[in-house]
């Protein structure tokens, strides 16, 4: 399915009419605000079922090959697609994992065998991933991973716990970070990546409660499970590659996702669209020249950040510092939701203060949700500040001190 404008333009009409008859209404009970919150079996049963009717409908992984379940389409297809899912307030596509991270990882360096066994699955729904890469005593320091993988013929003994593993509590599928080799001179060297079942004894996954109330994240514990020694991804010691690699897709520094819409769209208009219910002083919000200059720097920041994710795109932008544009806008982009939702519940003034539990909630307590739901944003794929750390040494040289 080649892009021209014409077949773009008439695509963007088709697909704005099937959303329009087919995004599912809101089905009576929470939903998540994205794949971070996914906590009880009926949201996950809701996000399948619709997850499985936008990949039957060919718009999901349009652009990977038909081989492994998608349709071999230039990738602004689906960039279509997950435009018109926001502007259609459509539910999140839940298996962000599988679908953004380890799908185009198996595409780029995966086995035909590993491509075949897991790719499908993944887009469908029918089975789910989660990433073991966090650990409690070590948080973003990947390189002093302490969860062991130790070789029992053909298998792999692992020992260990991650933490905030996403969906871990109804994963099938682990990329799994752990260390086979503990003699190594370079730590990095004895890191191996594991393609990991979940389903097998001695491997728990514990729910986390998150601020918000609500659950998603969870601590796992490896005690003494075995996994088959054919999970290993690359070679045994060349786990580091694998997880820089994944950490690419996550950070959206490379290309190849499966879908953009891992994340309700909350944007500036909603933001405004509030304000119209709030005064100040007998008069309505917006007229406070304090906030229209907050809402004015906001609306600088947003065209900001649309301008570099375009730029993102230009080879030619990109030379003197490779992915650099990239690795700033994961930075920028949650970092500017974070304050765009922090000023939604700002402008309530003490009606703020209110939560989802509270019937005077202004609409439900739905800004002061997204607010604190933001921070899983803030943290996952690399905190905020181990991004700039990252910007600043690898990308501008700076030094560490």
């Amino acid at each position: 399915m080649s892009a021209t404008d014409t077949s773009l333009q008439n695509f963007q009409a088709d697909i704005d009419k099937w959303m329009s008859e087919n995004v599912p209404k809101k089905p009576g009970f929470l939903l998540p605000l994205t794949f971070l919150e996914v906590g009880t079996e009926q949201q996950l049963d809701f996000l399948r079922e619709w997850q499985h009717k936008l990949w039957s409908a060919g718009f999901l992984g349009m652009h990977w090959p038909t081989e492994y379940g998608g349709q071999g389409a230039d990738p602004a297809y689906q960039g279509i697609v997950d435009k018109a899912l926001g502007a259609h307030n459509a539910p999140i596509i839940f298996n962000t994992i599988g679908l953004n991270w380890t799908g185009p990882l198996l595409l780029d360096v995966g086995t035909e065998e590993d491509r075949k066994r897991y790719i499908k699955n993944i887009l469908t729904g029918d089975e789910i991933w989660c990433q073991g890469f966090s650990e409690p005593d070590h948080g973003s320091d990947l390189g002093n991973v302490q969860t062991r993988a130790v070789r029992d013929g053909d298998e792999f003994i692992v020992n260990g716990s991650k933490i905030w593993t996403t969906l871990g509590n109804y994963a099938d599928h682990m990329i799994l970070l752990a260390r086979t080799d503990t003699s190594t001179a370079r730590k990095y060297d004895g890191l191996s990546f594991f393609l990991a079942p979940m389903n097998v004894a001695g491997v728990e996954a514990r729910p986390i409660r998150k601020v918000t109330g609500e659950y998603g994240f969870n601590e796992t514990f490896f005690t003494d499970a075995r996994i088959p020694a054919s999970c290993l991804l690359g070679d045994e010691g060349g786990g580091w590659r694998m997880a820089m690699k994944t950490l690419e897709y996550e950070r959206g520094v490379i290309a190849g996702q499966a879908s953009a819409h891992s994340m309700q769209s909350i944007g500036l208009e909603d933001l405004m669209d509030a304000m119209h219910d709030f005064e100040r002083d007998g008069a309505p919000i917006l007229e406070d020249a304090m906030i229209r200059d907050e809402l004015v720097k906001l609306a600088i920041e947003a065209k900001a950040n649309s301008i570099s994710d375009r730029r993102a795109g230009i080879p030619a932008l990109n030379t003197d510092y490779p992915f650099g544009i990239a690795l700033s806008n994961k930075y920028r982009h949650t970092e500017y939701a974070r304050r765009l939702k922090m000023m939604g519940a700002h402008v309530q003034g003490a009606q703020g203060a209110l939560f989802m539990d509270d019937d005077k909630a202004y609409m439900g307590g739905f800004w002061q949700r997204a607010y604190f739901a933001n921070f899983g944003t803030t943290i996952g794929g690399g905190t905020t500040q181990i991004q700039a750390n990252i910007i600043g040494e690898h990308v501008l040289g700076l030094p560490k001190s």
